[in-house]
């Protein structure tokens, strides 16, 4: 109680302060699918989309590792029948399983990545097609698993997300076949990995900065080990233990799912990243020093989506050169193939088009650049850090592609200075 000025006493009152403005949600990182320039082109809907951001949930959704016991027929077992219950089942033989039975973590939210649209799968992937995309078709055999991978992130400390391989299905169940690739250490703990795996690489140094370079790319397992590749993707035999690695995602961290690769960004990393909004700007930009045509003298105008229709304003790169024109009939060859009008250089010419996925870029610099053979456009860096870094491809290579349509580059260095007729050249 307090005195007031009359002698009477009051209550004391506690002052609060009220904050009228709503509490924007936590974001752990964002998952964006190489090969697509800002959205699917049928559009994104749903959790089918080219890039998911994971925020946090407002109850905890993740998972750990309870108890493992051993069985003889695991699709009868309690744990399988219980759809309230997530477990995994490793059959080892016809007439002996281990499972791995999982309880609620109230420290992790999880989130599950992969083909199926059923209800588990926060995140829908489908198979990557290289190039353009405006007339997509379906591949015929997928070789992303219906539940290829799940991540945990720490609800306590955002900036961790760890990824594991495999996901548990609409039963909350993970089944590893007998021909699956798994392994008991000591009769005690068990583990394994998927049929094509889930490859995973971090990069060496800040991602955002520009400076980064490609790390090595290694497997993790259904139990968040992390491995050598194997001999190839769906080897029943594990790679190597990798003790200074670990499974947890840094800004830049590749996932390769066989058949689509996806990049994590952080929540901090995104704050350094150029916005949609000022790769915009950077298009208007060189759009007003009325870049011209030194052949038919005409402005040409970058455009911000890539379209199939010819019109004197979409300008062309020569590749072997980088000199930027318009579209013209001088200087074709039989080859089909065009010698430049300002340095005869003599070699492919390709529509330019601008860069527009943020996610992709290493830094703020000017699109300067252009990926060969595909010409979308990009900062001096980004376009760098790309060519120099190995996409999982096939049962055990690996090649460049351009972030933005996946299209393998070409020739060395996979890249070409943009060479404008204009005031910024």
């Amino acid at each position: 109680m307090v005195k007031r000025s009359d002698g009477t006493e009051a209550p004391i009152i506690e002052e609060t302060q009220h904050d009228d403005k709503p509490r924007q949600p936590v974001t752990y990182g964002e998952l964006v699918i190489l090969g697509y320039n800002g959205s699917l082109h049928q559009g994104d809907r749903g959790r089918k989309r080219s890039k998911f951001v994971l925020l946090k949930r407002p109850v905890a959704t993740g998972v750990k590792r309870s108890r493992h016991y051993m069985v003889k027929t695991p699709h009868s077992s309690q744990a399988i029948l219980d759809t309230t219950q997530h477990s995994i089942s490793y059959t080892l033989s016809r007439n002996h399983a281990v499972i791995v039975e999982y309880t609620n973590d109230e420290e992790t939210d999880m989130f599950q990545i992969g083909r199926s649209s059923e209800s588990p799968i926060d995140f829908v992937v489908m198979d990557t097609i290289p190039g353009d995309k405006s007339g997509d078709l379906k591949v015929s055999q997928s070789t992303i698993s219906r539940f290829a991978c799940r991540i945990l992130c720490e609800r306590n400390n955002p900036k961790v997300a760890r990824i594991y391989a495999a996901g548990f299905d609409s039963s909350r169940n993970i089944f590893l076949g007998e021909k699956a690739c798994k392994w008991q250490e000591n009769g005690r703990d068990i583990d394994g990995q998927t049929t094509n795996g889930v490859l995973i690489m971090h990069p060496r140094g800040i991602f955002c900065g520009g400076e980064a370079k490609c790390g090595r790319w290694m497997e993790t397992s259904v139990g968040g080990g992390v491995f050598t590749r194997r001999e190839s993707r769906s080897a029943q035999q594990r790679g190597q233990v990798i003790d200074d690695e670990n499974n947890i995602l840094q800004d830049g961290s590749l996932i390769d799912l066989c058949g689509a690769t996806l990049l994590w960004r952080s929540a901090e990393g995104l704050e350094k990243t150029p916005s949609k909004h000022d790769l915009e700007k950077v298009i208007d930009e060189i759009n007003a020093g009325r870049p011209q045509c030194p052949v038919g003298l005409n402005t040409l105008v970058i455009p911000r989506r890539m379209s199939s229709n010819d019109n004197q304003q979409q300008p062309y790169v020569y590749l072997n050169c980088g000199h930027v024109q318009g579209l013209h009939d001088w200087g074709q060859e039989d080859s089909g193939e065009r010698k430049c009008p300002i340095c005869l250089e003599l070699g492919p010419v390709v529509k330019l088009c601008m860069g527009l996925e943020p996610s992709f870029y290493v830094d703020s610099g000017l699109p300067t650049f252009g990926f060969n053979p595909c010409g979308h456009m990009a900062s001096e860096k980004t376009v760098k850090y790309w060519a120099n870094v190995g996409v999982p491809h096939g049962t055990n290579g690996f090649r460049a592609v351009c972030p933005f349509c996946a299209s393998p580059l070409s020739g060395s260095p996979g890249y070409v200075r943009l060479i404008f007729q204009d005031n910024v050249d």
